[in-house]
């Protein structure tokens, strides 16, 4: 079907998404394994919230963002997963234009607050670490709240731009996607209309709003690495890094992920390795986040299990 002329609009109703899988068995054997990811993820995460709102210790700038990132983990799985699982229920891969655009508006929304509180949470170990005499004045509630509301304020015009500008696009088929969830770099292949600048425009867009944060969290740990080599004892020096290197891992894995999947286009027999990294952004890393900030952070660990025991912090 050819679009009309002098239009936007688009002849596709609907977008076949043909997910993981093909076959029958090894669908009900990713349902399982997704289904598990997902109750795992959000436990994870809500323990990690209620840990934080339970906890005295806790009342701290560094764990109020990680209260946020968490928040954050859980919208962005469920965004994508449990679509995901009802599809595969009911053996129906379609899904709606306008529910396709909404995925892709909410994903890239909390995606990018994400990477914008990565970059606060960098900018705190920063104050902490670098400026410990002011950093109850740099960093008060007043100022946490500015730097979330400027995440999820750059992030909602990011994604506000990247659903207008796929809306222009014309779609007349074929309307098969070779994913999981609706992504840009997936819909660019299937558009009939010329996409060179809603690529140009994802690259140009994702290079300032992902690579400005970046800069920004690589000066922030260099001015740390400075400091925390001034350190003469080592035990000092690692009491200063080990609230850091929870930080780095989910920066590596966050960034990493996000640059091969979206500074790199057009390319449509790398599809297979894009549900690979698909599967790490929306379900391995939210999965992983909490682990991570838990596994070597004792007070997270005993509030955690203060809650599990049903006892209350003494301090």
């Amino acid at each position: 079907m050819e679009p009309e002329a002098g239009t936007n609009r688009t002849a596709v109703a609907e977008f076949i998404l043909l997910g993981l899988v093909q076959t029958e068995q090894m669908q009900s054997v990713v349902f399982v394994l997704f289904l598990f990811a997902y109750l795992v993820t959000i436990g994870g995460n809500l323990s990690i919230l209620a840990a934080i709102l339970v906890e005295p210790k806790l009342h701290t700038p560094m764990y109020f963002f990680l209260g946020n990132l968490s928040a954050l983990d859980v919208g962005c799985i469920t965004v994508t997963v449990p679509s995901m699982l009802g599809r595969l229920l009911s053996h129906k891969r379609t899904i709606s234009y306008d529910a396709c655009l909404s995925q892709l508006f909410f994903f890239h929304l909390l995606a990018g607050t994400d990477c914008f509180l990565l970059t606060a949470m960098a900018y705190d170990r920063f104050l902490a670490i670098c400026r410990p005499l002011t950093y109850s004045t740099r960093m008060s509630q007043t100022v946490q709240r500015m730097l979330v509301a400027a995440s999820w304020t750059c992030a909602f015009s990011n994604a506000l731009t990247h659903a207008v500008a796929i809306s222009t696009l014309n779609f007349c088929g074929p309307n098969e996607v070779n994913h999981f969830y609706c992504d840009l770099p997936q819909l660019f292949q299937l558009s009939c209309s010329s996409t060179q600048l809603n690529e140009l425009l994802l690259f140009a867009v994702g290079f300032i709003i992902a690579g400005a944060p970046l800069v920004l969290t690589i000066t922030s740990y260099i001015h740390v690495a400075a400091a925390v080599l001034r350190i003469r004892s080592v035990a000092g020096q690692k009491k200063a890094l080990s609230t850091c290197g929870s930080h780095l891992t989910v920066v590596c894995l966050f960034y990493g992920t996000g640059i091969f999947n979206y500074m790199r286009l057009g390319s449509e027999e790398a599809s297979d390795k894009d549900k690979g990294v698909g599967v790490f952004n929306t379900v391995i890393n939210p999965m992983l986040n909490p682990l991570i900030y838990s596994l070597r952070n004792p007070d997270v660990q005993g509030a955690l299990w203060r809650i599990f025991l049903g006892r209350r912090s003494l301090t």
